[in-house]
């Protein structure tokens, strides 16, 4: 197996991962915070989301799903780059709600697909290839630590669907 085979296949099955989660939720379900300092299931995947689409962009040097496809607006939004959920307070967590898990199943199928074009030519120069230097200075350790997030978020959405499910 090649490694940008190897790459692609991890963010396809987080995806699984997360449509597994959020297959038959209610609007209701998708939006319940289980205390106002938490985050709600579908804050959770859409900035799962946000961070993949913005860091493919940057890593691809394009622009971003969000904006190219207008879907900030399909989430009630502003067209801000940079809002991927960094610095939420929890009035903001409270005030933000995903339409329905439709719109958001087609977000990240819309990013997953932006991900699949930039990791199908993954080659070990582009790997290897320096971003900047911060603790990920490489390609390489920036796909790891964001796999890494993306896994964790996908099963936070994950166990909350259980919770809230055995809520009644």
């Amino acid at each position: 197996m090649e490694c940008a085979e190897f790459i692609t296949g991890i963010f396809t099955r987080i995806s699984q991962v997360l449509e597994t989660a959020l297959d038959g939720l209610t609007e209701n379900e998708i939006n319940q915070q289980p205390t106002p300092e938490c985050n709600s299931i579908g804050w959770m995947a859409w900035h799962l989301t946000r961070v993949q689409d913005r860091f493919i962009a940057m890593l691809s040097n394009n622009e971003q799903v969000w904006i190219t496809e207008k879907w900030y607006e399909k989430f009630g939004r502003e067209a801000d780059a940079k809002d991927i959920g960094y610095g939420h307070r929890p009035e903001d967590l409270a005030n933000f709600k995903v339409p329905d898990t439709k719109t958001l199943s087609d977000y990240h199928h819309a990013v997953l697909e932006k991900t699949r074009q930039y990791t199908n030519k993954l080659s070990h120069e582009e790997l290897d290839r320096v971003i900047d230097d911060s603790r990920a200075p490489t390609v390489a350790l920036r796909l790891t630590a964001f796999i890494s997030d993306n896994l964790q978020h996908a099963g936070q959405v994950a166990y909350l669907r259980g919770w809230l499910r055995s809520q009644g």
